[in-house]
């Protein structure tokens, strides 16, 4: 038995976590969703990850994002994150892109080698371009729907696209994968009505168009994913 993994071996087997080890996983988004799944993936013995993103970490992404520190700030995600799996786990092979996915780039990615995908990116574009790309090869994919403007961790629910309710997110997908022929898509969503945000300016409250977020949400999301990615990968 791995003693790094002894305590999940006693949960999921040997033959489980010898598969996971055998796995490659791709995370599109290393934001408040993608770094907590890559933590969790990575902690889990997860043997191959792929991790894209073109974003640097800047001091808004201190409230929420596991990558960010003080001392990273200013560093790509991808180099920060890369370097996080190694002193985790040195073991697990880890690829990296510095690159925003957009359905212009997708031939980039040779998503035939994956195991699953994870996307955890938030343009719409990019979202349905992943969706695509990973079901023509038969990869297994799992999509975040909008997290920003919530603050109940526990409403997220683990359902299919098209059982999805009240998220704008989740709408505007349904919307256009119908369109493209997708019967099915995992997705983890809730079905909280975002709140509006404000800013007090001169006290006036005034919205913003820039999504708010908190400590606790994003990482659940990230973590519910993390969690249906191991159980699919051992099924």
């Amino acid at each position: 038995m791995n003693e790094q993994f002894s305590r999940v071996e006693l949960i999921l087997g040997d033959k489980a976590i010898a598969k996971l080890q055998r796995s490659r996983v791709a995370i599109f988004g290393l934001g408040g969703v993608g770094g907590y799944v890559v933590e969790a993936l990575a902690r889990s013995g997860v043997g191959a990850l792929d991790l894209i993103d073109n974003d640097v970490i800047c001091i808004s992404n201190l409230n929420r994002q596991i990558l960010a520190t003080h001392k990273t700030i200013g560093h790509y995600k991808t180099d920060v994150a890369a370097q996080r799996v190694a002193e985790i786990n040195p073991d697990c092979k880890v690829t990296t892109y510095q690159t925003f996915f957009l359905p212009e780039n997708s031939t980039d990615f040779d998503f035939s080698k994956y195991d699953y995908v994870v996307d955890a990116i938030d343009t719409v574009s990019g979202k349905i371009g992943l969706v695509m790309a990973a079901q023509s090869v038969g990869v297994p994919i799992i999509s975040a729907m909008g997290a920003g403007n919530k603050i109940n961790a526990t409403a997220f629910e683990v359902t299919d696209i098209y059982q999805t309710s009240v998220c704008p997110l989740a709408h505007i997908m349904r919307k256009e994968l119908r369109k493209r022929g997708v019967e099915h898509l995992k997705v983890v969503y809730s079905r909280e009505k975002p709140l509006n945000t404000v800013q007090n300016n001169d006290n006036q409250l005034k919205k913003r168009s820039i999504p708010g977020s908190t400590s606790f949400v994003p990482p659940v999301v990230g973590l519910i994913i993390a969690g249906e990615v191991i159980k699919d990968l051992i099924a």
